[in-house]
């Protein structure tokens, strides 16, 4: 029996045991004050915080959101040092590639064209490692077939004369004549560009709600009206107008249009749809913001820039030859994104999140217990009273027959040969001698 006693006494333990709160009422100004500062820390944010800044409240839904985009605005160009282009008009088509992006819109600001090219044979761009040479045996012989990095096409094994007249090259097969992109009289800049206009639609649904809107607003009475209108963000009307400069765009977020047409960039336009549907449908009303995505302190492919080519064909000796314009454009990526959510008036949320904010009140029972158990002079002595510690009539005791606990139907007398365990909880007076005082 004495050696099951352990392995009983914490299955009786664990059995036959329960835990109920006890209330203790404590008259001290410490724990009291704390006690009451909590509270109203609590209260004020579950209020404050919870309930009328976060709006708890109401029921939310995320914004659905398609955008389409247009450009409008005319360039032109005079470069009478390249015959091929020379003076010349630039239109939408012309610099917005490709004509229709989802949530983007690139506008080109300048270009390096390289016309007419056809597959034959031609020297290889000198500003390439690798591509000069001195004679056809000792280099670009050798090398027939080889494709250098960032090359334009394998070597035929031949060194000839650059298209700048001072350096020799290896030749290759390929698309010529070869881009040349090395020197500014080769960019071709859309001047005036900065004035072209972006324009954004923008139809977004809040579908747990049924709400619909779109950033075209109804001040705007018709198509003129539309088309007349600029963003500005200073004025209260023309704040909401889809219509932008690209000027104005670079200067919202704090670029210079200049810099940025130089080498390219990506603009990041986010319109913010946050509504209040308690209120008016009507007040549910875009906010435009800008920023730069990329960065003008990368040491390494700094801006946004990149390559394409329309293509045709000539009859030739009764045969058709292919041939391609190729154009090496740089400008600004417009990026937009959509953003937003809409509240509305619900029970249940509300009363989900008070229940929760009202549940943070046990907070401060558990900060004053550990002030009150812990910290007090007096400690000690209010632990006495925290903690007690009772045994019922059925409680489960390991014993012998010689420590036998017998009550009475009362359970106020114990029999002979007992042992009677009774726990008191007498009054807590105003002050304890012994053990301070805590107020």
């Amino acid at each position: 029996m004495s050696r099951c006693s352990p392995l009983l006494a914490v299955a009786s333990a664990f059995l036959f045991e329960y835990n109920t709160p006890r209330i203790v009422h404590i008259k001290s100004k410490k724990v009291g004050v704390t006690n009451r500062l909590l509270q109203l820390g609590i209260i004020s944010y579950i209020i404050g915080f919870v309930l009328v800044y976060k709006k708890g409240y109401q029921d939310f839904d995320t914004v659905q959101s398609a955008v389409t985009t247009k450009v409008k605005g005319i360039a032109l160009s005079n470069q009478s040092h390249l015959p091929d282009i020379g003076l010349r008009t630039w239109d939408v088509a012309d610099y917005v590639i490709p004509p229709q992006e989802n949530n983007a819109a690139f506008v080109m600001t300048n270009v390096i064209p390289t016309l007419g090219q056809t597959q034959s044979v031609c020297p290889e761009d000198p500003s390439i490692k690798g591509s000069n040479c001195t004679d056809d045996s000792s280099y670009c012989s050798g090398l027939k077939g080889t494709i250098l990095d960032k090359g334009n096409g394998p070597f035929t094994g031949r060194c000839v004369n650059s298209t700048d007249g001072v350096n020799k090259v290896c030749e290759i097969y390929g698309w010529c004549q070869v881009e040349n992109s090395s020197g500014s009289g080769n960019v071709i800049n859309l001047v005036g560009s900065q004035n072209f206009t972006l324009f954004i639609k923008n139809d977004i649904a809040f579908p747990k709600f049924d709400v619909k809107r779109r950033n075209i607003l109804n001040i705007y009475k018709n198509d003129n009206d539309l088309s007349s209108c600029r963003w500005n963000s200073s004025d209260s009307k023309g704040k909401y107008c889809p219509i932008l400069l690209l000027g104005d765009i670079a200067l919202a977020a704090n670029q210079d249009y200049d810099k940025l047409a130089q080498k390219g960039a990506i603009l990041q336009i986010v319109i913010d749809w946050t509504c209040d549907l308690d209120k008016s449908v009507d007040e549910c009303l875009p906010e435009y913001s800008f920023k730069r995505l990329d960065s003008s302190d990368y040491n390494v492919s700094n801006g946004f820039n990149f390559r394409y080519a329309d293509y045709y064909a000539l009859k030739e000796n009764d045969t058709l030859r292919q041939y391609r314009n190729l154009y090496k454009a740089t400008g600004i990526m417009f990026v937009i994104t959509v953003q937003g959510k809409a509240g509305k008036f619900n029970v249940i949320p509300l009363i989900l999140n008070f229940s929760s904010g009202l549940a943070l009140l046990t907070i401060t029972v558990i900060i004053c217990d550990v002030l009150v158990l812990y910290f007090l002079q007096a400690r000690s002595y209010y632990r006495e009273y925290k903690y007690l510690q009772v045994e019922g009539r059925d409680a489960f005791q390991i014993t012998d027959h010689r420590n036998l606990k017998i009550f009475d139907r009362d359970g106020d007398h114990e029999h002979k040969g007992t042992s009677v365990k009774r726990d008191t909880n007498p009054t807590i007076s105003a002050s304890y001698d012994g053990h301070g005082t805590d107020t």
